[in-house]
């Protein structure tokens, strides 16, 4: 069953209830209040340009457990070269307008989700101290990195972005190596992600991790 949300009442339907695809509730708006109440109930937004906001809870979450990420010797080689210089929080607004920018007619989709509006609301989120990102550099240039929202420990990945060959891999393992979460919430899987040792578990689990103590 799909709810309908307006732009008073910011709670958000039991996610167990969601349809079979995700999609639990539609409309509302992207304020720093609903998304918060959204990240820490297990549901993001995911809508296309033009589309209403369209709020989901999958079934099963795609997720990685730091210590279980996958690292290739080629991949360990490069991170120790000193090839790409890693930041964090140095350049949140470029990152999303890249992760925006980025061309997903390969994957069948037209356009982007991240719209204007969008991309707003995350930069309030970063403003607040509530969403982060991870930059990966070749001296003063930007070439790839991830956004996503931090709720109790674990991260919740919205986009990332690559302009030269396993910068955006960079900035995952860089993420899940820190040792400053509990899991990384890549929220639907792509082979790119399974690759890297992510992972679906019921959404329950995934619930039952996000709410527990830091």
């Amino acid at each position: 069953m799909v709810f309908g949300l307006d732009e008073v009442y910011l709670a958000f339907p039991d996610p167990a209830l969601a349809d079979p695809d995700g999609l639990l509730a539609i409309g509302g708006d992207l304020s720093v209040e609903r998304l918060r109440n959204a990240y820490e109930s297990g549901i993001f937004p995911w809508f296309s340009e033009g589309d209403p906001i369209l709020w989901f809870a999958p079934h099963e979450r795609c997720v990685i457990f730091p210590q279980k990420v996958k690292v290739s010797k080629s991949m360990r080689k490069l991170l120790q070269s000193g090839v790409f210089r890693i930041s964090w929080d140095q350049a949140f607004e470029q990152v999303i307008i890249n992760c925006a920018d980025v061309d997903r007619s390969k994957q069948g989709q037209d356009g982007t989700w991240i719209t204007d509006d969008m991309q707003q609301a995350y930069m309030n989120l970063h403003n607040l101290g509530l969403a982060h990102s991870v930059e990966v550099w070749q001296g003063d240039t930007l070439v790839g990195g991830l956004y996503g929202v931090l709720t109790n420990q674990v991260f919740c990945g919205e986009s990332m972005f690559s302009l030269v060959s396993n910068a955006s891999k960079a900035a995952l393992i860089t993420l899940c190596q820190s040792g400053n979460f509990k899991l990384i919430d890549c929220q639907l899987p792509n082979p790119h992600l399974m690759s890297l040792g992510a992972e679906l578990i019921p959404c329950k689990d995934y619930l039952r991790i996000l709410k527990q103590p830091s």
